[in-house]
């Protein structure tokens, strides 16, 4: 029978704060290689087993990143024929059973590690992402497959493991998700979907540097979406202040608001500057094709625009009233040099 076996990574995405004290909580960097530099190395804290409400018990970790992120992930291993790895994916991709479990140890974690976060988050925004790590997978005369043989042979039920459906997807929609997916050498294999991706590498240990990008691609993902949820009251005050009453120290007003978008503008861009210069925090071209492919699939780009396209209305209308402030603050000025003035003439002519 043609059996793979691997593990099932739920990932679950936090952004706690605007920045995390590594040092403060005294825990090692990871010990695998990375290709991605970071200028402080995330901390690793590895949790005893946990129960999800499905009944199934998991080992997981948590990954600390300066930026102000944490990454839970709960490990499922699986072992079978190619039909129970498509059921188990099925069962968990863009599932929410495991969330309650996530937030709660999140939480619990979270009460030990305040005085590390700066600003931390009311309520942590959360990104959440699956992906199926195969070890092995075999042949009918148990031989290991290529990446060739595993998308020729087993295209179909890919598709369907990254998209978390249970039934077979139409021809159309296999080829676009397939699409998404590279090799470096005959024995590995990456597909990427918005949701969840396909990892597979014939070598122990292959796999983890593409683990790691999924991971950084998605970090960037959940920046971008905090970014577009502090940014939308901030366009609401902007159309509530311009279709309020007129009044002079609304316009006053508007220019302090504007001082702080300019904070928040200076925020995206460097976290702009960061994921353009992503590449160079990649020790190898694969890996960073693989980013780029990545990135791409689960909507780092899309969030980028949207968040760019809302920075720049609101920069412009906060822009239009700063103008209106500093021409109200002028029309006061020359008001009062025309007040006092009439008083000085009003005393002169008084005295003669």
């Amino acid at each position: 029978m043609k059996t793979v076996q691997g593990i099932l990574h739920l990932q679950y995405f936090y952004d706690v704060g605007t920045e995390i004290d590594l040092d403060r909580l005294k825990l090692p960097p990871p010990t695998p290689p990375s290709p991605i530099r970071f200028e402080s190395p995330p901390r690793e804290e590895s949790l005893p087993p946990i129960t999800l409400p499905s009944g199934d018990s998991v080992s997981a970790h948590l990954l600390y990143l300066s930026y102000g992120v944490v990454c839970l992930e709960f490990h499922l291993p699986f072992a079978g024929p190619w039909d129970a790895l498509v059921a188990l994916a099925a069962q968990w991709v863009g599932s929410d059973v495991a969330d309650s479990a996530a937030d709660e140890t999140l939480h619990a974690r979270l009460a030990h590690l305040a005085p590390a976060i700066k600003n931390p988050s009311e309520k942590p925004l959360r990104e959440d992402y699956t992906i199926v790590e195969l070890h092995q997978a075999l042949d009918g005369h148990r031989l290991p497959l290529s990446a060739a043989d595993l998308l020729a042979h087993h295209g179909p039920s890919i598709a369907q493991i990254v998209r978390g459906e249970r039934l077979p997807l139409s021809a159309g929609e296999q080829a676009e998700v397939l699409a998404s997916s590279m090799s470096y050498m005959p024995g590995d294999l990456l597909v990427v979907g918005y949701a969840a991706a396909l990892v597979y590498d014939q070598e122990p240990h292959g796999a983890l540097p593409v683990l790691q990008l999924l991971a950084y691609a998605n970090t960037q993902l959940l920046e971008y979406r905090f970014y577009d949820e502090l940014l939308a009251p901030v366009l609401a005050d902007v159309s509530h202040r311009l279709t309020a009453r007129n009044r002079f120290w609304n316009h006053w007003r508007g220019g302090r608001e504007a001082a702080k978008l300019s904070a928040v503008q200076l925020e995206v861009m460097e976290l702009t500057e960061k994921t353009d210069n992503a590449i160079k925090f990649l020790s190898d071209m694969f890996y960073s094709r693989a980013y780029k492919l990545a990135s791409t699939r689960i909507g780092v780009p899309d969030y980028r625009r949207l968040v760019e396209a809302k920075l720049h209305v609101a920069g412009e209308l906060y822009k239009f009233m700063t103008d209106r402030s500093h021409q109200t603050s002028a029309f006061v000025l020359e008001l009062i040099v025309v007040i006092i003035l009439i008083i000085d003439l009003t005393v002169l002519f008084t005295r003669h």
